[in-house]
């Protein structure tokens, strides 16, 4: 497929860096440091960054159209000038911040007559559950000892589902974008519960937010590859854009 020849070095390299990142947590949940000084206070400012995380992210999902005008120009290298993706916010032929032309028909899914975007609702069921289970163990000291490297494994392995979402249709990449948002916390209390340190802690913090921008560069990718391909004509969606000389 089109896509997978042009995902680019660049984004390869992140997916790299995301699976390294992923590697490391694993390790140090098998083999954790010896570290002395445990802080009373860990679990809730982790807790509260985590769920300050947690709250912008849902936030952000009621208003896709802004948070898709971030933008990576390393990325645009690898398309056309002449085929650069300018969404326009007023135009008819958007239903679920989707064109309507077919060609993001994997992206979405219908209830009745409405439109919505799979991975926005995912994202923002898997906020939804992540904030309570953030809520339950940081706050309500909920014990996840004895399940420590099962829970990193399995946040794990979620996780590195959702970086391949935009292979998936509808109600899969829904299900599979709620459990990367989830399977991040899974990491995150197993982590903490098997190091009990503030700077591990806030270094997988890191390592969350960066997983995240990679899937949303993936995502982002996937569409201008999608429009950059259609050769509709006069597309309200993507419009030319003069080369700079």
């Amino acid at each position: 497929m089109l896509r997978q020849h042009t995902i680019g070095t660049y984004l390869k390299y992140q997916l790299l860096l995301s699976f390294l990142g992923l590697f490391l947590v694993i390790s140090l949940t098998f083999f954790p440091p010896i570290i002395t000084g445990d802080a009373t206070w860990r679990k809730p400012v982790i807790g509260s960054i985590f769920n300050i995380f947690c709250i912008l992210g849902i936030l952000a999902v009621f208003s896709p159209k802004k948070c898709g005008k971030i933008r990576y120009n390393k990325m645009e290298k690898g398309i056309p000038d002449s085929t650069k993706i300018e969404v326009q916010d007023d135009s008819p032929v958007l239903h679920g911040h989707h064109p309507t032309c077919g060609k993001f028909s994997a992206h979405i899914f219908r209830r009745k007559d409405r439109t919505f975007c799979a991975a926005c609702i995912g994202l923002l069921l898997g906020g939804l559950l992540a904030l309570a289970g953030s809520v339950v163990y940081f706050y309500c000291d909920w014990p996840f000892i004895e399940h420590s490297e099962i829970l990193v494994l399995v946040g794990s392995l979620w996780v590195s589902l959702g970086f391949f979402q935009f292979k998936f249709r509808s109600l899969i990449r829904l299900s599979s974008n709620a459990l990367f948002v989830f399977g991040a916390l899974l990491i995150l209390i197993g982590i903490d519960t098997s190091i009990h340190n503030l700077s591990i802690d806030l270094l997988v913090m890191s390592l969350i937010v960066f997983w995240l921008l990679n899937r949303i560069s993936l995502s982002q990718w996937d569409h201008e590859i999608i429009c950059s391909s259609c050769e509709t004509e006069n597309c309200r969606v993507r419009t030319p854009k003069k080369r700079e000389h």
